[in-house]
Order: C-alpha cells, then sequence, then structure tokens
C-alpha cells in the first residue's frame, strides 16, 4: 500500500503543477483559452466558495495531497501549495504571507488575461 501512497505523492506534486502553470499561461494558447478560463473559475470558485466553509484558499487537490502525505508520515505541510511546492523545489523556508500574496495576484492577472483574450476572440467571431 505503502507503494501507492508513494506514487499518488508524486502523481499530485506533478498534476497540481502542471494545473497551476496552466492557469497562469493557459490563456496564451488559442486551443486552450475556454479552457483556461472553465479551470480558473472552477479555481476561484473553490477558493472563495468552498473557502467559506474550509478557509479561504480551499482546494480539493490540496486536500487529497495532504491525505496521501499524512499517511507516508508528513504531518507538517503548510496552508498553502504554492509555498509547499516553492520550499520543495528550492529547499528554502517561503514566507507564508508572501507566498499568498504573489499566487493572489498572479492568478487575479491570468484570469484578467483570460477573460481578455476570451471576449476580443468571441468578438472578433462575431464579426465574422
Amino acid at each position: 500500500m505503502r507503494s501507492t501512497y508513494v506514487f499518488l505523492n508524486y502523481f499530485f506534486f506533478a498534476f497540481h503543477l502542471f494545473l497551476i502553470s496552466f492557469i497562469l499561461f493557459g490563456w496564451i494558447w488559442k486551443r486552450t483559452r475556454r479552457l483556461n478560463l472553465v479551470v480558473q473559475a472552477a479555481t476561484a470558485f473553490s477558493w472563495y466558495v468552498l473557502g467559506i466553509w474550509y478557509g479561504i484558499g480551499y482546494c480539493p487537490l490540496t486536500e487529497w495531497h495532504w491525505q496521501v502525505r499524512y499517511r507516508l508520515g508528513h504531518f507538517d505541510m503548510p496552508a498553502s501549495y504554492v509555498k509547499f511546492l516553492l520550499d520543495s523545489l528550492t529547499g528554502m523556508s517561503w514566507n507564508a504571507r508572501l507566498v499568498d500574496t504573489v499566487t493572489v495576484v498572479f492568478f487575479g492577472l491570468a484570469v484578467i488575461a483570460s477573460v481578455w483574450v476570451n471576449v476580443r476572440d468571441w468578438k472578433n467571431k462575431s464579426e465574422i
């Protein structure tokens, strides 16, 4: 059973890293723009609506990953998955408040960019 949890630990790490990258940059490519906007909306829903009950910034993927890591003997997980990623990838301990602030700012910028290009694409399609 331990090997399953080790696999899931790596899976969640890689998948979450991919998902964060897609949330931030998926609006760049025309083929992924609509999906990017949907994923951003789902993320915002999780953070701010589910967050009413589970804590602002709640993510079910993080919750599942923390459960896997708990079963592997890791009991001191930070509240922020991005902080966990940065700490894990750099070997440093990043300031949680700074990481949270930068995360929200970059998420907001990505949402603005995604909405802008999706609206522009929709208007251009309507003009044809």
